[in-house]
């Protein structure tokens, strides 16, 4: 009786171990929603011991005229954009018009909260259909109240403003009745943005950084009695992406862009153009050099178009001029800081630059042919942006083949022996990047890199042939490697597919063999 009692006793606690360990491994394995749990009752218990006051942003206001009420928009405007959105209990899922975010958008729907923390406050908005509900607690009111819907209206303010359309605005002329210079707009539908203009990254980011830190200050400009403008100088050669990253820094602000043609306006009229501009743009200003030429009175109405009284009518206004030449040749006059605060030069791609470019238009990361593009480079060949963007769309569908040309085309500009002229077809003609010789080699070793089984190539001093050349082109070939080979002694034969070559007939001992061919 005792040992059947104990026997049981074992079995019971035997039993409570297992159902311990078992709770135990389901809390280890299921240890994100305990933390969430736990999160949540912290949560809770705090609210309950903090005092709040609670603040009502009415849709519409309360004078009973029916208008709306300005705040209550961008209040809606500034939660929908709100991070901690993302991780509440529950959200309205819109579709919304703007590609981003997969083209959706979160609201705060009916009875649903968000939290934002400002200024080391915390703070919730709880949507009551036509009321926005703010909570702060008490003893943060008087220090975070005003700074905190000021900070509402502005990030809303910007988040309009970078909605909506860009537009692009040239100068036409003077109106014959008003005298007034004409802009003809379109909508600005460029779609470089910094992160695609292929550029050095540290000097992206500081290119960027200093955007940025333009658009936030309005206020230490202010202090410094300093009209709020900046301006850049963009110089180098054609081809370079000077007027591709000119539109990426507008994308990136925000900003209208006035293409301003200084051939098109007069003494009086460049002061015109400024005035009839508007905040919050860009005045692009290309080829600068072209129009200092000569000195005199043009380059006083460029200077003072420049950095003049009429240059500071507006603020928050980013002034672009490209140059084609470099500054050596440039009085120091139009560089100097104030005028041109910030020089960028445009240099021709080296090889990390044509990574970033290959990345872009193919896709690639690295590829097996990267050594022999750098190989390239360092032999002090160098390409334009818009050059090798060319190649490379041309022959996006293989992004071999579009190596190989690159490759080609840098031996060629290198001084590297160019392959002859090919005969004359009909019916062949290429306006892109490279001549149809190099297009047909490119295509060619391109094929084999890729493991093609129906690539022929050879390839000699006289060029290279693809499968359907004719066949005198091969036995032209056959002929110059053999007599190639036999004044070299060797008697060997180049194969043409890497197969066995067919092996010389015997030369005699006598000799007779050589004299022979000699007379062939």
């Amino acid at each position: 009786m005792l040992l059947g009692a104990m026997s049981s006793g074992g079995v019971v606690v035997a039993v409570a171990y297992a159902a311990l360990a078992v709770v135990a491994l389901r809390m280890a394995m299921s240890y994100k929603p305990a933390l969430y749990a736990v999160r949540r009752l912290w949560r809770w218990a705090d609210e309950c011991a903090q005092a709040y006051q609670y603040h009502e942003v009415p849709r519409f206001a309360c004078d009973g005229g029916g208008a709306e009420n300005p705040l209550f928009r961008k209040a809606a405007q500034y939660v929908a954009a709100l991070q901690s959105l993302e991780d509440a209990d529950a959200a309205s899922v819109l579709s919304s018009a703007s590609r981003t975010n997969g083209g959706f958008s979160l609201q705060l729907g009916p009875g649903h909260t968000a939290r934002d923390a400002f200024l080391g406050a915390r703070l919730a908005w709880t949507n009551r259909g036509d009321v926005l509900v703010l909570r702060v607690r008490r003893h943060d009111r008087t220090r975070v109240l005003r700074p905190y819907l000021q900070h509402v209206e502005s990030v809303a303010d910007e988040m309009e403003l970078r909605r909506r359309e860009l537009r692009l605005f040239a100068n036409t002329g003077v109106d014959g009745s008003t005298g007034t210079p004409r802009w003809a707009s379109a909508p600005f539908t460029h779609p470089a943005t910094l992160d695609t203009v292929a550029m050095d990254p540290d000097l992206k980011a500081r290119v960027r950084a200093d955007l940025e830190n333009f658009l936030k200050g309005r206020a230490y400009y202010h202090r410094l009695g300093r009209v709020w403008r900046r301006s850049y100088l963009l110089y180098g050669p054609p081809g370079t992406g000077k007027s591709t990253f000119a539109a990426a820094m507008a994308r990136f602000l925000g900003y209208d862009i006035y293409d301003v043609d200084l051939s098109r306006a007069g003494s009086d009229d460049l002061r015109a153009l400024l005035l009839h501009t508007t905040p919050r743009s860009v005045i692009l200003v290309e080829d600068l050099d072209r129009f200092l030429q000569g000195g005199g009175d043009a380059e006083a109405r460029v200077l003072s178009f420049m950095d003049g009284v009429a240059s500071c009518c507006g603020e928050e206004r980013v002034m672009v001029f490209t140059m084609r030449s470099g500054k050596e040749g440039v009085d120091a006059a139009v560089v100097r800081p104030g005028r041109l605060d910030v020089h960028i030069h445009f240099t021709l791609c080296d090889f990390e630059a044509f990574k970033a470019l290959a990345s872009n238009y193919l896709g690639l990361k690295d590829h097996k042919l990267y050594p022999q593009v750098e190989e390239s480079f360092h032999g002090g060949a160098r390409l334009s942006p818009a050059e090798l963007g060319e190649i490379m769309l041309a022959n996006r569908s293989s992004p071999s083949r579009a190596l190989r040309n690159v490759i080609t085309k840098l031996q060629h500009v290198s001084g590297a022996a160019a392959p002859p002229r090919p005969p004359h077809r009909r019916n062949t003609s290429w306006s892109g990047a490279g001549g149809p010789w190099e297009e047909q080699a490119a295509r060619a070793s391109a094929d084999a890199a890729d493991g093609g089984e129906e690539a022929i190539t050879a390839t000699a001093a006289c060029g290279v042939f693809a499968k359907d050349a004719p066949m005198r082109e091969f036995k032209k070939l056959y002929g110059l490697i053999k007599i190639r080979s036999r004044k070299e002694g060797s008697g060997g034969f180049m194969p043409l597919h890497g197969g066995e070559a067919p092996s010389p007939s015997p030369s005699p001992a006598n000799g007779r063999g050589s004299e022979h061919d000699k007379e062939r």
